[in-house]
């Protein structure tokens, strides 16, 4: 017998009957027949490792452990997507995109949205080769193991496919499969699960991926992203996607106008209780990548889609209390304290209440029925009082007065809707929250510190503010509750690890207030360090690109506070980033300084991401619409006509990739 050509045949043939059960849902073989050779299969492979291979079906049943799962980028960044309520905010969509694109022929491609936990896969040569969760979009956890255990998700595909790209989908939890593994815990006396997207995300994390075999998941594939992928549309990569062996969903239709586009709507608004799984609206992308590639993005989500998300469901309860939190920035935040009830697949016992004003708006009291909606499908709300169900002693609510953590007078500023604790330095709720902002993914990212632990700190006197933690050993930590050696030492060295997190994300972990992401990318960029940021005037912040008042004031009194200033003289002192560290470009030049292109078409010779490198390593700026302070505009094939018109009534040059490579000589 010629074992290799067996184990291979096996293989392939397991494949196929695995894609013919979990992809095509048209099983040809038995449960039992395909048992028999799967285990002939691992017998084979077993005798002889030398024909081991990673992605075998035989390798599905998991047994990896990961202890830590491993932070990873993102080759291309997972944007979220702009929601949408009504029809009619999908014809506002619709104009903004014709205002870019002109007045071309659109189609639209019509997807479910379902309601799981986003991945992204990756595949070389036809083979999995990675798997990462969403994170922050720019960077998540590497979850291969357990993502190979997910029966759907092909291990090596068919047919003519690309040597490298990335396919991004939903790990999800369909309702039977739910359903028994509750049932399996009630019977033996467990707490079941709360609903199945939270459950199918957390499986995700689970360190033995034996264990997330054991779980029905099931995994839908919706977007291809890669260079030279061998179709023009988001519709033809869904076919081709199926074609390679990918469970892509049928019910995506393509829509040739909007109003194809509310019929898909309707439908499914309507129909979706029917699907296996759960679904919260309907992905809207327009349909031609060049289109796609001349809309772009905003700073969190693509200007090409929208997902309109179907009407909330709503409950009524009784609430029976409101309580006050305290944030990190001092805002006061009413909640309401509700008879628990089920909501959307989940059980709802609090929901916010915003501010005094919805408060007052709604005429909400204690004791009151009320009317409970999921905003957004995310964060429950309440929408309504049922005024026939109030108690005739029933007294309106008076806002609190003073902070319910410190008792400082609360403050509320002019034109702000929250009422606010003034005490920034000695409340409690909200020093903890600036050092759990400081810790987070998306700004110092720190390993082995969770915001249990922040509070654990501070409530036991260990730090009390950010610099603090540069100051933590061993022995501090080892005496508090739940804090081993190794433990405490991850949290030591993740502190120190923290030392090379670039500035950007250092000055966005100082938890300015307004200053979120993009506007500490911004900030950074311009002032390259904390220094020159410092001594900025209020009207030289607002000549920042994109910099309002608002953003500018605060940045000044951040630093015209002497307790702000301390803390980040300490963290410079024990080696933070507070400057940008410029990469060198042996490249580089200052020809196009003060000079603004916007890049609009397909070229040959560059990638667009390539041409607008070029232009910012040359001192330009890239432009992302068509101004009067726009300089040149830089077209390829296929210029959107729409920019085309602009730029003529502006009379803004408009050259070629060989003009642009000129401007460089």
């Amino acid at each position: 017998m010629d074992v290799q050509n067996t184990i291979l045949k096996l293989r392939e043939e397991l494949d196929q009957y695995n894609y013919n059960y979990y992809v095509l849902d048209e099983p040809t073989i038995s449960d039992y027949e395909f048992d028999i050779k799967l285990k002939e299969l691992q017998d084979l492979e077993n005798t002889h490792p030398e024909y081991f291979d990673e992605n075998s079906p035989t390798q599905r049943v998991g047994g990896a452990i990961t202890k830590n799962f491993k932070t990873v980028p993102h080759e291309y960044r997972m944007y979220s997507l702009d929601n949408s309520y009504s029809k009619e905010d999908l014809i506002d969509w619709e104009k903004r995109v014709q205002k870019v694109l002109g007045e071309v022929p659109l189609e639209y491609t019509c997807e479910l949205k379902y309601d799981g936990a986003s991945i992204s896969i990756t595949y070389e040569n036809g083979k999995l080769k990675k798997a990462v969760t969403r994170g922050d979009g720019f960077q998540g956890d590497d979850v291969t193991n357990n993502i190979k255990t997910i029966k759907s998700v092909p291990l090596r595909l068919k047919g003519n496919f690309p040597a490298k790209f990335d396919i991004r989908g939903e790990i999800i939890l369909p309702f039977a499969g739910f359903e028994k593994m509750n049932q399996d815990l009630i019977e033996i006396g467990e707490t079941p699960y709360s609903n199945p997207r939270n459950t199918a995300s957390g499986s995700l994390k689970l360190q033995d991926s034996a264990e997330v075999a054991k779980r029905p998941l099931d995994c839908l594939l919706y977007f291809l992203i890669g260079n030279n992928l061998p179709f023009k549309s988001q519709f033809d990569g869904l076919v081709t996607a199926r074609k390679w062996g990918f469970k892509v969903p049928k019910e995506a239709k393509l829509a040739r106008n909007l109003e194809e586009v509310f019929e898909f709507i309707d439908y499914w608004d309507a129909h979706r209780h029917n699907l296996p799984y759960e679904t919260d609206g309907v992905v809207v992308k327009v349909n031609n990548f060049q289109h796609q590639e001349e809309l772009g993005y905003t700073a969190k989500s693509p200007r090409w889609a929208i997902a309109y998300k179907f009407k909330s469901e709503q409950v009524s309860t009784k609430l029976n209390s409101i309580s006050y939190q305290v944030g990190r920035t001092g805002a006061i935040t009413p909640v309401a304290n509700l008879e628990a009830v089920q909501l959307a697949g989940t059980i709802v016992k609090r929901a916010s209440l915003h501010n005094a004003d919805q408060i007052e708006k709604l005429d909400i009291r204690v004791n009151d029925t009320v009317f409970v909606e999921k905003g957004g499908e995310i964060i429950p709300k309440i929408i309504a009082v049922d005024l026939s169900m109030r108690p005739e002693n029933s007294e309106p609510t008076i806002y609190i007065t003073h902070c319910p953590e410190c008792e400082s007078l609360l403050v509320r500023n002019e034109g702000e809707a929250n009422h606010y604790c003034p005490n920034f330095y000695g409340c409690p709720p909200q020093i903890i929250g600036r050092i759990q902002h400081y810790i987070s993914r998306k700004a110092m990212d720190i390993e082995g510190l969770g915001g249990e632990t922040v509070a654990l700190l501070f409530n036991n006197g260990l730090v009390h503010n950010y610099a603090d933690l540069y100051e933590l050993n061993v022995a501090q930590i080892l005496p508090l509750e739940r804090m081993a050696q190794k433990s405490a030492e991850n949290l030591v060295n993740g502190v120190q690890n923290s030392k090379g997190i670039p500035f950007e994300r250092v000055l966005y972990a100082l938890g300015i207030r307004f200053v979120g992401e993009t506007v500490a990318k911004k900030l950074a960029k311009h002032y390259k360090n904390i220094e020159a940021l410092s001594l900025a005037t209020l009207m030289d912040l607002i000549l920042v690109d994109e910099i309002g008042e608002r953003i500018a004031q605060s940045v000044i009194e951040f630093f015209d506070n002497e307790q702000n200033i301390i803390i980040v003289d300490r963290l410079k002192s024990y080696g933070v980033q507070f400057e940008i560290v410029e990469k060198s470009n042996p490249n580089a030049t200052d020809k196009l300084s003060g000079k603004t292109f916007v890049v609009s078409g397909v070229f040959e010779k560059f990638s667009r991401d390539d041409l607008k490198k070029a232009i910012e390593d040359n001192g330009g700026k890239v432009g992302s619409s068509i101004s009067a302070k726009t300089n040149y505009i830089v077209a390829g094939d296929n210029m959107g006509p729409a920019k085309l018109e602009k730029a003529g009534k502006l009379n803004i040059p408009i050259i070629s990739e060989i003009e642009f490579m000129k401007l460089l000589e």
